[in-house]
């Protein structure tokens, strides 16, 4: 009974992001034949018409998995709008410049435009009614949270503010005792266990496997190491290969490759917008318009990375690192907006030229704030098998104030499972995450490093 639910609950979800990417690929036909099959004075093959609009189910696909526009069972409705909307934009300037080269000229934009806005009437609608039809035949479960050493308050809170995708009935604590522990996991049917250790967790799992529960699972750094192992076969033994180098060669030759065409299109393109920012940064308080600082990067190797100055001059006087805080009142009018859009960070296109970063990879600590890291989570080191980032892994899926030790697991994540695509898709969401201001929160007024107040242990 419930395979036969689980497979129902997915055939919806394929039915309504297939009914998406159908009626988008439908608005855009009529408009197609509507402005622009006949006005290009050039006619092509007239299967070429099906061949374009074929073209534009393809990149609206694409562009809309990248984004993650798709899950609509554990996203919220303001993020499901949110993702398709990009989706829509970015498939509609790449078929736009595809009309311009088809009629080498500048085609009418203003139908494109209102397509625009007629495919986004559609989502809203549509978002909302999905997901309110998903929710009322599939809502969510009852979990029981299988609490270890660690303070699991926090991935509660997140669950619970997404209510509507999970609903975390109990928590129980493995301090209870372990026999009471697997009788509470008998009682459900999904379960999350947060930082439980490794023996017990064991114990959970293969319970959770024979009675076929669905299973949720904060990951150790061990286990997303092991993620990235190869599987290879020694007669009738299988066995893991783990390299543990980080990326291998012919993937750092195309990485580097990427980053220097990147950083040399984009300091092109950026050169006016530049020169804009700089001019009210300056008008702002006369400071200077760069702000350059010692980071870390690939080995352990410092440099200066160059930024947008965000802050008042003296904001560091008593040279003490500390990360910008919640309305951080050093913090300059013109920075405020730099950070929220991390417009701020564009100069370090420089750092990229000259080798010390990558497009993506981990952000790039102060020294000072990583031996502190490092202090309490050793294997916060493990971040420098690659080079600093422009953006990263970190970054799209978590904020400004994740904690130290979730960052390094989700740099690992990236390390671990690297490929060109993931280079591509990261780069994506990092245009989604600029216009969501949560994404740039500072830490609490009370601290200095965002280690601080996290309660985080290691094991």
């Amino acid at each position: 009974m419930n395979r036969s639910r689980e497979f129902l609950r997915r055939l919806i979800v394929l039915v309504q992001s297939t009914t998406i990417l159908i009626v988008q690929t439908l608005f855009f036909a009529t408009y197609w034949f509507a402005y622009y099959a006949y006005a290009i004075n050039r006619p092509f093959w007239y299967r070429g018409n099906f061949l374009l609009i074929g073209l534009y189910a393809f990149f609206l696909f694409i562009f809309t998995s990248l984004f993650g526009g798709n899950r609509l069972g554990f996203k919220r409705v303001s993020d499901v709008i949110y993702t398709n909307l990009l989706a829509i934009i970015f498939t509609n300037l790449v078929i736009y410049v595809q009309i311009g080269l088809i009629d080498r000229g500048f085609a009418l934009i203003s139908p494109m435009i209102t397509l625009s806005f007629t495919q986004t009437l559609f989502i809203v609608l549509w978002s909302i009614l999905s997901k309110y039809m998903y929710t009322k035949y599939f809502p969510p479960k009852k979990m029981l949270m299988v609490a270890g050493n660690i303070n699991s308050t926090d991935l509660k809170d997140k669950m619970d503010f997404n209510i509507d995708s999970f609903d975390v009935a109990e928590v129980v604590n493995i301090n209870e005792g372990m026999d009471h522990v697997l009788e509470m996991v008998k009682q459900y049917r999904e379960v999350i266990i947060s930082d439980v250790p490794s023996k017990e967790r064991n114990d959970i799992l293969k319970l959770c496997y024979h009675r076929s529960i669905r299973v949720f699972m904060t990951p150790k750094i061990s286990d997303i190491i092991i993620r990235g192992a190869e599987n290879i076969h020694l007669f009738d033994t299988p066995l893991l290969l783990s390299n543990n180098k980080g990326l291998k060669y012919e993937q750092r030759f195309l990485k580097r490759a990427f980053d220097l065409v990147t950083a040399s299109v984009a300091i092109i393109l950026l050169a006016v917008p530049f020169l804009i920012i700089a001019l009210l940064i300056k008008l702002t308080d006369k400071g200077p318009v760069f702000y350059t600082q010692d980071r870390l990067t690939q080995g352990s190797k410092i440099f200066k990375i160059i930024k947008f100055r965000s802050m008042r001059v003296d904001s560091e006087v008593d040279n003490v690192s500390r990360l910008a805080q919640v309305k951080d009142p050093r913090i300059t009018p013109i920075g405020k907006i730099l950070r929220m859009t991390h417009v701020d960070e564009l100069p370090q296109v420089f750092n990229i030229l000259m080798g010390d970063m990558s497009v993506v990879g981990p952000r790039p600590e102060r020294p000072d704030i990583a031996y502190d890291y490092e202090c309490s989570i050793p294997e916060f080191a493990y971040r420098l098998k690659v080079k600093a980032g422009l953006t990263g892994y970190a970054q799209v899926y978590g904020k400004y104030n994740t904690t130290p030790y979730d960052k390094l697991k989700l740099d690992l994540f990236y390390i671990e499972n690297y490929n060109f695509v993931k280079d591509i898709n990261i780069i994506l969401l990092t245009i989604k995450i600029m216009f969501q201001p949560e994404k740039s929160e500072g830490v609490a007024e009370t601290q200095v490093t965002a280690l601080q107040e996290s309660n985080v242990k290691l094991k």
